[in-house]
This record gives structure tokens, C-alpha cells and sequence, in this order.
């Protein structure tokens, strides 16, 4: 596929509508439910819902609807320029979708297309959101609030609690910027009696080996990429889990594991995660990007 009809059909992919159309006429489903139409499957999908009269839900899985990069996040912090514009020109001059301002465009148009066109409002019958903290941004950024409803993930099968009192840290999550990695390594310069372990892999795990090494913190541990089986059984020998992201986030099942196992939670005083996690309760928050807090 060419780049231009890339960028056309994120915006109205008339393949898709077509193949969709076939399958909804020939299934005649109850209901069409939605995670994410971005970027191959794009809004025609709910055109093709409407016209056989199918009602549509579709589950908010990010911010994609009122963000082009998805996450509220540029230069590692929190970026709401976009908020409320029916054109994202901010994001687009940021490059903000995969450091690029060309495939941001792309994505500003599409986004921009369908609010001029009133997709989100009146083809969505709808919406899902994760966390009441992502309800009340979608609402602020035009959803209306009849349309949007609060239903929290869950974990499934339940792992059991833990009997052990622990004896370790843990942090389980992809290894990028917004996730905190660096304020959780500068926290644990001042907490080297209590070993860390940190299970997963991404962009940032040269940065995060360098810093271990060159801080010499003997006690933090990188375990790379885990199987959820792994996971739930660090969860289980750990004394706590440390969520410190700097960005919103969705609904991170990586909390809800660790309720699951009995093991609190130390979470950034931000966005979901202050609403998941119960402060002095099922843990405790801090200032985000703030290693001594």
C-alpha cells in the first residue's frame, strides 16, 4: 500500500466498509463492538454499522480520539495542547505521532475529518471508558456524557492472594520514557537496602542497564520480558509493586494483578492510577517525577 492511500484510508477506508458490510449482513449481529479502528480499519467501519443498522460501542482504550500520539504525553511530560481543538495543530507541529510531523498530519486530519463530520457524536451509540478519570477527559474533550459509560478491567482467572509478607520491589511494565523508569531508578539511590526487580523490556532498557551500572545499585535487578505466569508469581514474593508513570495511562491490568495477589501498590498522585490505587489504602501515592517523594 502506497503512503498516500495509507494516509486516505485511515481517514475513510472504503475496502474495509465494504468487506465489513458483507460480514454484518451475512452474521447479522446484536452488536458491533469496537477497540480500535486505527489506523487500517478507520471510522467507515461504523458507517457500515449504521447502514444494516447494527448499534455500535466502542471501548477507549487510550486517548487517540482527543490526542494524535494517543497518550497526552510529549517531552516527557503531560501535553494537553490538543484538548478541546477540533484541529490538532499543536500535535502536527510537535510531530507528536511517531516523532513525525507528516504521519501526525495524517493523523490530525482523520481526527479532524471526523469531528467536522460528527462521527464520534452520532455513529458511536456507546462508549466504554476504563477509569472515571478517562470519562470525564473524553466529556471535556466533546463526548457527550449520555454516551459514556465507566466499566473498569478486570483480571480473570483470580491468581489468589499471596501468604508471603515479601521481600523485594517489583515493577512490571514495557521499559519507555512515560513509564517512569528513571524516577524509579533515582528513587531507589536513596533506597538501596530494599532489592527492586524489574520485569519487561522495551526502548529504554540500554538507558535503564547504563544507569544500574554506573550507579552501582547492586540491588536492582533486570529480569527482561516475563510470561504473565512469571509475573503473578513476582507478585506474589514481592513486599510491594511500584507503578511510578508519568503519563495518564488507561487501566494498567498490571494494578489490578497485583490487588489480585494481595500486594499494595506505590503509584504516581496522576490520572488513572490515583483512582485505582486507594491511598493508605491499597497503597500510596507520590508526586510523579519525583524520585525523593
Amino acid at each position: 500500500m502506497s503512503r498516500a492511500a495509507l494516509a486516505s484510508g485511515t481517514t475513510w477506508s472504503r475496502p474495509t466498509r465494504y468487506h465489513l458490510l458483507e460480514m454484518l449482513r451475512g452474521a447479522r449481529p446484536n452488536v458491533a463492538h469496537f477497540h480500535n479502528t486505527f489506523p487500517l480499519i478507520s471510522p467507515s467501519a461504523y458507517s457500515a454499522c449504521r447502514e444494516v443498522r447494527v448499534p455500535v460501542v466502542q471501548t477507549l482504550h487510550n486517548y487517540r480520539l482527543l490526542c494524535p500520539a494517543a497518550t497526552f504525553f510529549r517531552d516527557g511530560h503531560v501535553c494537553e495542547e490538543c484538548l478541546g481543538k477540533t484541529l490538532p495543530w499543536p500535535g502536527v507541529m510537535h510531530g507528536c505521532y511517531r516523532g513525525s510531523r507528516s504521519q501526525t498530519a495524517v493523523v490530525a486530519a482523520m481526527l479532524t475529518t471526523h469531528r467536522c463530520l460528527q462521527t464520534w457524536k452520532k455513529q458511536v451509540d456507546m462508549y466504554i471508558a476504563l477509569t472515571e478519570f478517562s470519562r470525564r477527559k473524553f466529556i471535556e474533550g466533546g463526548i457527550p456524557s449520555d454516551k459514556i459509560v465507566f466499566k473498569p478491567n478486570f483480571v480473570h482467572p483470580d491468581p489468589g492472594a499471596t501468604e508471603s509478607k515479601g521481600r523485594y520491589a517489583l515493577f512490571v511494565g514495557r521499559l519507555s520514557r512515560e513509564k517512569g523508569l528513571l524516577t524509579l531508578l533515582r528513587a531507589w539511590q536513596y533506597l538501596k537496602k530494599i532489592p527492586l526487580k524489574i520485569a519487561g523490556d522495551g526502548p529504554l532498557m540500554g538507558e535503564v542497564q547504563g544507569f544500574v551500572r554506573k550507579q552501582k545499585l547492586s540491588n536492582v535487578e533486570l529480569l527482561g520480558w516475563c510470561t504473565r505466569e512469571e509475573v503473578l508469581r513476582l507478585m506474589k514474593g514481592a513486599l510491594f509493586l511500584v507503578f511510578p508513570s508519568e503519563w495518564y495511562e488507561g487501566f494498567a491490568l498490571t494494578i489490578v494483578e497485583a490487588f489480585a495477589c494481595g500486594v499494595p501498590v506505590i503509584a504516581s498522585r496522576m490520572g488513572a492510577m490515583a483512582e485505582i490505587v486507594e491511598d493508605d489504602r491499597t497503597g500510596l501515592h507520590f508526586t510523579p517525577e519525583d524520585p525523593e517523594d
